[in-house]
């Protein structure tokens, strides 16, 4: 994948975990969207090692 995708992809990943952390501080969040987050914070993971191999 280009930079310019990963960024973004990076970018959307951080908004979507940031917007479950807030769901599951205030409120909690059921099973499913816990393994979601996981999931997220997982791509994230691997697209930040996929950036940082770009440079």
């Amino acid at each position: 994948m280009s930079q310019a995708v990963l960024e973004r992809r990076s970018e959307l990943l951080k908004k979507n975990i940031q917007q479950l952390l807030i769901q599951d501080n205030q409120h909690g969040i059921s099973r499913q969207e816990n393994m979601f987050l996981q999931q997220m914070i997982k791509e994230l993971h691997q697209t930040s090692h996929e950036m940082n191999g770009h440079k």
